[in-house]
Order: C-alpha cells, then structure tokens, then sequence
C-alpha cells in the first residue's frame, strides 16, 4: 500500500517521505518504511524532542533518528548522529560544539540502508 503525500504542503516533507518509501523498497527495510509513515501522519504528530532528551536516552556514538524536529532545549555532551526532518540553528549548534553529526533523514537512509543500530526518539 503506497504512503499518501497528496494532502502534504511543504515539497520538502513530500520528497522525503517518497523517498524513504522508495529506499525502503529497494533495500527491503520496514525501517525506513515506519520512519516514513510516521512523517505522512498528522503535523499534530510529529516529535518535537529536546536535546536533554536525547542525552539522557543515548550512548556515545549513537545514531539517532527523530520523526519530527530536534530543538536546543537542554545541554548536550555526549558524541552522537542526530537525523531529523527539521533542526533548530541552536540544536545544530550544540551538536557540533561537542563533535557530533546532523544529518537529514534521506541521507541517513542511503548511508544506513537497513536501518540497524539506530535509535528513533519521539
């Protein structure tokens, strides 16, 4: 069954979504398929996460997905890879004052294909 995109406004969130879809085909991976229909839900379900969230939740070295928006709530110390839809200018800050990595949704996919070790934080 294909994820609906059609009642979505920003291009940005379309393009991701089909394009989770289409490497979650390609590679056979639920993975990205869930991270897929949990954008093509409602805005009102988007995660909003705090980055004293994700500290309190990983390890050094993690990688992190996050279906919705990382903001710059709370200090971060700990090395991780942060993946979302959207970041705010201090969470992306904060990431790279400690060494860590952001990166967008899509490109965590084609480095990560089946989606292992990965932590989704909502």
């Amino acid at each position: 069954m294909p994820i609906d995109v059609s009642r979505k406004t920003s291009p940005v969130l379309s393009n991701t979504i089909i394009q989770l879809n289409e490497l979650s085909r390609k590679n056979q991976s639920t993975f990205w398929r869930d991270i897929a229909e949990k954008l093509s839900a409602g805005r009102r379900r988007y995660a909003s996460v705090d980055l004293g969230k994700i500290e309190r939740l990983c390890n050094e070295g993690d990688t992190v997905v996050v279906p919705g928006a990382v903001l710059g709530g709370g200090n971060l110390q700990k090395k991780i890879t942060v993946s979302a839809l959207k970041f705010s200018s201090s969470a992306v800050d904060k990431i790279a004052n400690v060494g860590g990595k952001h990166t967008s949704l899509v490109q965590l996919a084609e480095e990560n294909p089946k989606g292992t070790n990965i932590k989704i934080i909502r």
